[in-house]
């Protein structure tokens, strides 16, 4: 027999008390990747995720990926270029696209791999960036203390990973992204369908609450930074996906030739 009862709404009181336990105070720079369907059906959508998380947060970062800017390789077709309001990838969630569209918020350069920023450490987060490095606005976060919030989601979006596996030496492939009239090369890591194997390990440095049907999980950065490092330093390719035709494939297969090249973490000015 189907459940026609509909679950009651999310509010964005529930949601900011939820927040409130997890020891937000408005201090906190903070990295967050949230699933709307997650909470059933929250009352304002990813607007209210958004003003809530700014209330609670000094600094609000999001991925803001577009991959269809991505380019296999040099003499590729060009068929999207990026700009500041550029529509991030669907799979990258409705809460990155409200920050885009907030135009105080600061967005990072790179056509593919770019992050949003709102608040107090915007600039410094997203100057971070680079084509050689482009998950360095995490190594800002880590050098600020910050904090990653995972809403709904699982380890999969947990993009903070991917500099811990750029500190302890993960071969990086190289892509193509168009930029200033150029197709220029830029780092690109391995999926992340894996990064769960790593969720054990952070248990008890992990704090949680529920908000409707969302469980709302919160990390140091340094944390999920140094774990990743020690992890990949006893099994190298433990976060490396097994599809055949992943690109973790080529990755598993520099791994096996050339081992890891630890990487030093540059501060962020």
């Amino acid at each position: 027999m189907l459940n026609l009862q509909r679950r009651a709404a999310v509010t964005p009181r529930q949601l900011d008390e939820g927040l409130a336990a997890l020891g937000l105070d408005g201090s906190q720079q903070l990295i967050v990747h949230a699933s709307l369907k997650s909470f059933g059906h929250l009352e304002g959508g990813a607007r209210t995720v958004v003003d809530a998380l700014g209330a609670r947060a000094a600094t609000v970062v999001a991925p803001a990926f577009t991959y269809a800017t991505l380019l296999n390789r040099p003499t590729s077709t060009v068929h999207a270029r990026f700009h500041r309001g550029s529509r991030v990838s669907r799979d990258i969630g409705k809460v990155a696209q409200e920050l885009v569209e907030r135009p105080e918020a600061r967005r990072s350069f790179h056509p593919t791999l770019s992050f949003i920023a709102l608040g107090q450490e915007a600039q410094r987060v997203t100057a971070a960036q680079s084509l050689n490095s482009p998950y360095q606005p995490v190594g800002a976060l880590y050098d600020l203390d910050g904090y990653a919030l995972l809403m709904g989601v699982d380890f999969g979006s947990n993009t903070t990973i991917h500099y811990g596996e750029h500190l302890a030496g993960v071969p990086l492939l190289t892509r193509y992204v168009p930029l200033d009239d150029q197709v220029l090369p830029t780092a690109f890591p391995n999926c992340s369908s894996d990064f769960d194997n790593l969720a054990p390990e952070l248990r008890l440095k992990m704090r949680s609450v529920q908000v409707g049907q969302a469980t709302l999980r919160l990390y140091r950065v340094r944390d999920l930074v140094d774990t990743t490092v020690s992890f990949l330093q006893r099994d190298p390719e433990g976060l490396l996906c097994t599809h055949r035709t992943c690109r973790c494939q080529e990755v598993r297969q520099r791994i096996r030739q050339e081992g890891l090249t630890p990487r030093p973490h540059v501060p962020s000015l």
